[in-house]
């Protein structure tokens, strides 16, 4: 027996199962670690890349553009419609995917197909550290999503203690023209502006993506109006010039943001929410 020992312990471990209860309070349950993963939604790219698990990624959305390994994966189908033959045909043992959109219909059948899924829908700042943390034990990089999770954690609260204390204004936050498109309350985006020393105007709107009407944002009457652009578009802001009642454009507190780093809950949000709070101290001075 003691021969055997040595032998015994030179033997890789089995892969334990692992089990985690997804942003839609179901259970996730592998039998290990994921090897083939598909990712649905940019941000859910984003996370598995933070949380060390981008090696398992074998294919991802069209719009998962960050980092730039994502981008020489093949593409699954986007916002509209997945392509359901590459995914089965890919074989993949775990989707992670955001429950919204038109593609969302089309995520039953590969559940009756047995294809586990994690749903990921970070709400607050504290989610996201716990998306890291529950995507490394699905991908096998607990340790590396705990780092990164820490880091989040670490950098949000430095963030936080400096804008203490700061004298509020009420923003208007536009994702875009045309429709005039807001965030209310229930997106993470407000857990930012409120971080800022922001008062989102349209919080206590049911809608989580609600259109509104320029008449709308009249009466509100925001100090400042941030526009969540993709690139540098003037033309976002430029509805507003005609309309010199708001107290915005009185004071000419007409800011553009990184969309990509503010809409999308990742550990880039903390660069996203730095920009946000620059925009804001500009209409305090």
């Amino acid at each position: 027996m003691k021969r055997l020992l040595p032998l015994l312990t030179c033997l890789p471990a089995l892969a334990a199962p692992v089990s985690v209860i997804d942003d839609q309070g179901s259970r996730v349950t592998l039998p290990a670690p994921a090897q083939r993963v598909i990712s649905l939604a940019p941000h859910v790219t984003e996370l598995a890349f933070a949380a060390g698990g981008g090696a398992r990624l074998i294919a991802v959305d069209d719009n998962s553009d960050y980092p730039a390994a994502a981008k020489a994966l093949p593409k699954a189908g986007n916002f509209r419609a997945i392509d359901l033959e590459r995914i089965v045909a890919a074989k993949p043992d775990l989707l992670l995917v955001w429950l919204h959109g038109p593609s969302a219909r089309q995520l039953e059948p590969l559940r009756q197909l047995g294809i586990p899924l994690f749903y990921s829908q970070p709400k607050r700042f504290a989610d996201i550290p716990s998306n890291l943390r529950r995507i490394g034990q699905l991908l096998g990089s607990s340790a590396q999503a705990e780092q990164a999770a820490r880091r989040f954690e670490q950098d949000l609260a430095a963030l936080r203690q400096q804008q203490q204390g700061k004298s509020k204004l009420s923003v208007f936050y536009q994702v875009w023209d045309k429709p005039l498109y807001t965030l209310n309350g229930q997106h993470i985006v407000s857990d930012a502006i409120a971080l800022c020393g922001g008062i989102n105007i349209f919080a206590r709107l049911p809608v989580t993506a609600p259109v509104v009407t320029d008449e709308a944002v009249i009466a509100a009457n925001p100090q400042v109006i941030l526009s969540a652009a993709m690139r540098h578009n003037d033309d976002l802001l430029k509805r507003w010039q005609r309309m010199p009642g708001i107290a915005a454009v009185q004071n000419r507190q007409l800011h553009q943001v990184n969309g990509d780093l503010l809409n999308r809950p990742t550990p880039r949000m903390i660069e996203g929410t730095r920009q946000l709070c620059a925009k804001l101290d500009l209409a305090r001075r």
